[in-house]
């Protein structure tokens, strides 16, 4: 962190946002490892379960830069993450694959919209926060064999897509509502994009553009897999 950066931060209420933002990501980076170790130990070959791996391993990373930039900044990382612990685990609750597909399919696409929101709400915190926000996001290399797979078995059966692509939809409605009811409970979050924490903000207008860039990107992923959005 620069001077400027730590100085940003001093704000409480901007300072607050921050260690949501932050808090909430670590947390998500936490579960989407212990999800991957976890599908890791399911995959059908050794290639799978060493790509799941590797993924698994990624998220670990992470969630450790981000522990420790709210250590940095003299917080306590596990009771930034607490707030976000109960909608986050509903939404894995509700969203439990069914098998191996469904997994991957999570892996991707219901990962995918939170990554993108989070890279999203990194274009109106301090240049530090957004590089390690945006650096976290970008490094998802690892998951292009999750397209080979999914692609591979909707050409061995067809039939699958459909199955599949109603639960890209499932994901991405249970996201969205998980999202929502963040935003509600978090005040300061919520105001880092509407205005009050005395940074630059989005208008209603950008926030509507945002919300049509979160749509889009996931019928490209969903595309990107063989799948109807």
């Amino acid at each position: 962190m620069t001077k400027a950066d730590v100085a940003s931060t001093k704000d409480p209420v901007y300072r607050e946002a921050v260690i949501d933002l932050l808090g909430a990501l670590a947390y998500g980076e936490l579960v989407a490892f212990e999800r991957l170790a976890s599908d890791a130990a399911l995959a059908p070959t050794l290639p799978d379960k060493s790509a799941l791996s590797a993924m698994a391993t990624a998220e670990y990373r992470h969630f450790l830069a981000l522990r420790d930039r709210l250590v940095e900044m003299g917080v306590d990382s596990y009771l930034a993450m607490e707030p976000f612990r109960e909608p986050l685990d509903e939404f894995h609750s509700k969203t439990k694959p069914n098998d191996w597909l469904e997994g991957l399919v999570k892996a991707y696409v219901g990962d995918g919209i939170g990554i993108d929101f989070y890279r999203e709400i990194a274009a109106y915190v301090d240049p530090s926060t957004r590089a390690l926000v945006t650096s976290v996001c970008d490094d998802m290399g690892q998951s292009d064999f999750i397209v080979d797979r999914v692609r591979a078995a909707i050409d061995e059966d067809p039939r699958v897509a459909g199955r599949l692509a109603l639960w890209g939809r499932r994901l991405v409605g249970e996201a969205v509502s998980q999202a929502q009811r963040v935003a509600a409970e978090r005040d300061a979050l919520s105001a880092l994009l509407v205005g009050g924490v005395g940074r630059p903000s989005a208008d209603l207008a950008e926030i509507g553009r945002m919300f049509g860039r979160l749509t889009e990107n996931h019928t490209r992923r969903m595309a990107e897999l063989g799948l109807a959005a």
